[in-house]
């Protein structure tokens, strides 16, 4: 019995950058005579200006996974940044290279962005024909989200967690949840304590691939945000197991309780740093949760830092990208609040005085990464505070971190962070004053700022403008239950108050220099006229 695949006489399979894995839908079944094609091309490392550490992980791993398929037998046709040859966009060189084999169709698993698996749908009758084949590297389809979404009112993400669970059998026990409980998060809210040693990841050697890339990188790149001398990124399967088991014997054990904490001097703190190695292929998702409830079974880990890590992955994860996947095109061009103020300048300095943003901005820099409270509570709510437009942040979140595809990163930014959806994702914006750093962080301790005042020259600017947003946006958030008490005390607050607070975040947004949205370019062509979703 042969295949459908089987029966053509030499496809060219298009491996993209985040596709880096054996198990690939579009290799199976294929035949010998296959051409395996992997492509490096600016458009993909321009479109928004990716960390120079981004492309670097993104490039070694590509490098490493086609001397793996050569060394498996595999023809692969490898298209390197500076071919003569190379035409230096994605779709246009696979076409380069299914003509030059004389492939008769050219086959990619769905890729991880939008606006190429439109392109690539455009392209079903070309000749030779384009054939997207759906990703089986996740626990669920699209097409499984769009069945479990339909008739719901409200899309939460707790109701698909725990149908997720049901369904993998993750943390069940006697066909409930382990432990009696669905959800640990109300115990991984804790801040760091005074004195807690946090261990110290590890650092992969950087073999000739991975160095030829990183000089590579500095000299077409070196103009991007962000630094190269920090990269420690996995960029082969051996290297990422070797993360996993770090975050197993080290991190695991206290990540439940400090997930939700900001420290001034570590980066990385007790967070697995595994999503980028994931969103690449070189884990899996599976394999991932499996050993983490293993870990728990061992006795190695507690239920909440386990429960807590499996939620990110087989909850979070899926959930986002169910999201992406059955609202785009439309998603992209949300903007419940209306907001069209342009990114704060220092975004892509980090020159400012308030510590927190500062802080996180460095780290951002020089490591590519920030964990999702940094992104959420501090860089993320400083925006959504200052009314920034979402097209703004969102290219910048996708700029600057090393595990940032679009397909996690929009929803994430857009719904999550600044509430643009209307509340799709989230029941209310996770909007907050200084005293929530305050007391998640040891940054205030060393700022010029006090998270204690709301008005006068050393007030924290977090407190004012939290108060302006809130009245500013009162039409809109005053009705929802989650926002009422908030809503409570500002209407007891007195009028000469409220205006005085008002003045305070009116003067510091007049000082504050901002700049356009990067991304209004090539990569924002296609949404406003872009036709149906595609599940």
């Amino acid at each position: 019995m042969y295949s459908f695949w089987s029966i053509m006489s030499r496809p060219l399979i298009l491996l993209t950058g985040d596709q880096l894995s054996h198990e690939m839908s579009s290799l199976r079944d294929a035949p010998r005579e296959a051409v395996i094609a992997l492509c490096e091309v600016a458009e993909e490392g321009r479109y928004v200006p990716h960390h120079p550490q981004k492309i670097a992980l993104i490039l070694a791993a590509m490098r490493h996974f086609a001397g793996e398929l050569r060394a498996k037998g595999w023809r692969v046709h490898y298209s390197a940044l500076d071919d003569p040859d190379n035409v230096q966009s994605l779709v246009g060189e696979a076409e380069r290279l299914s003509a030059l084999y004389e492939c008769d169709e050219i086959r990619v698993t769905r890729p991880g962005e939008w606006r190429l698996w439109r392109t690539m749908q455009e392209r079903r009758d070309a000749d030779p024909p384009w054939r997207v084949i759906e990703d089986e590297r996740f626990f669920t389809t699209p097409e499984d989200f769009a069945a479990w979404s339909r008739g719901r009112r409200a899309l939460r993400l707790e109701p698909f967690y725990r149908e997720m669970r049901r369904r993998t059998g993750l943390l069940m026990e006697a066909g409930g949840p382990a432990g009696g409980r669905w959800n640990y998060d109300a115990d991984n809210r804790k801040p760091l304590p005074g004195q807690l040693e946090v261990p110290r990841p590890p650092r992969h050697r950087r073999d000739a691939i991975t160095r030829a890339v990183l000089d590579q990188v500095a000299e077409h790149f070196g103009d991007h945000f962000g630094d190269l001398e920090g990269f420690h990124w996995p960029v082969t399967r051996r290297q990422a197991m070797v993360d996993l088991r770090h975050f197993l014997g080290h991190l695991l054990p206290h990540f439940g309780h400090y997930q939700d904490a900001i420290s001034d001097d570590e980066p990385f703190l007790f967070h697995s740093r595994l999503s980028a190695a994931l969103n690449l292929g070189l884990i899996s998702p599976r394999e991932v949760c499996d050993a983490a409830e293993a870990a728990y079974q061992d006795g190695l880990a507690p239920l909440n830092a386990v429960e807590g890590f499996i939620r990110q992955i087989l909850g979070w994860r899926e959930y986002v990208r169910g999201l992406y996947w059955t609202r785009m095109p439309d998603y992209k061009r949300a903007n419940h609040l209306g907001t069209t103020r342009g990114l704060p300048a220092f975004y892509w300095t980090g020159e400012t005085e308030l510590r927190c943003l500062r802080r996180a901005i460095e780290m951002t820099r020089q490591n590519g990464y920030a964990h999702h409270i940094q992104r959420l509570m501090v860089t993320g709510n400083f925006a959504l505070l200052c009314d920034v437009a979402p097209d703004a942040l969102c290219d910048w979140y996708l700029a600057v971190y090393a595990d940032a595809c679009e397909w996690v990163e929009l929803p994430n930014t857009l719904g999550m962070v600044l509430h643009a959806d209307g509340g799709l994702m989230g029941s209310k914006p996770y909007c907050a004053s200084g005293k929530y750093i305050d007391r998640m962080s040891d940054h205030c301790a060393r700022c010029r700022f006090d998270p204690r005042q709301s008005l006068g020259e050393d007030a924290c600017p977090f407190n004012s403008l939290y108060w302006r947003f809130l009245e500013r946006h009162a039409e809109r958030l005053s009705a929802n239950p989650r926002m009422k008490p908030i809503y409570g005390t500002l209407a007891r607050m007195s009028e000469a108050r409220r205006a005085a607070l008002r003045d305070q975040a009116d003067a510091f947004l007049a000082g504050l220099a901002t700049e356009p949205a990067y991304g209004r370019g090539p990569h924002r062509e296609g949404y406003a006229d872009a036709g149906e979703p595609p599940a």
